[in-house]
């Protein structure tokens, strides 16, 4: 986790999936956009308790929250990131924004001065124009003969 000091008003991000996911959007995003603040990555597997597992979530929203609130990014709505993750929305300033994806964390960091729930609306949608199946669309593009 990194703890540089960002301006109050970003919003801190955390991404949550099973296994060992999470640390590697993460580190592949720190890869593409230089060294990230703010920010954490939380595991979720069979050898952590939920309730370990829910107070790891909310000591990161706790400490991550400078003002702006904290986008929670998990891997698929209905799995136990997401499903643990949601514990917070009545204790926290926190949005949750499942299946989550490189495009989008890509846009929650460039854009993480709006606020959090437009953050994570842009965040929503920039993960859905990720997704694209190559081979149909360029099909589409080929110049018929």
């Amino acid at each position: 986790m990194t703890m540089e000091s960002i301006p109050v008003n970003t919003v801190g991000i955390i991404i949550a999936a099973h296994t060992d996911y999470a640390a590697a959007l993460l580190r592949t995003t720190e890869f593409i956009l230089g060294p990230l603040s703010d920010c954490t990555s939380i595991s979720v597997d069979a050898g952590f308790d939920a309730s370990e597992t829910v107070q790891r979530l909310n000591d990161a929203a706790q400490l991550l929250d400078k003002g702006a609130g904290v986008l929670i990014l998990t891997d698929m709505f209905g799995g136990t990131p997401t499903n643990l993750s949601l514990a917070l929305l009545n204790t926290h300033n926190v949005e949750v924004v499942t299946g989550v994806n490189l495009p989008m964390i890509i846009k929650a960091f460039n854009a993480r001065a709006l606020p959090l729930k437009k953050l994570a609306e842009l965040a929503g949608e920039a993960g859905k124009q990720g997704i694209v199946v190559a081979g149909g669309m360029l099909e589409q593009k080929a110049p018929k003969a």
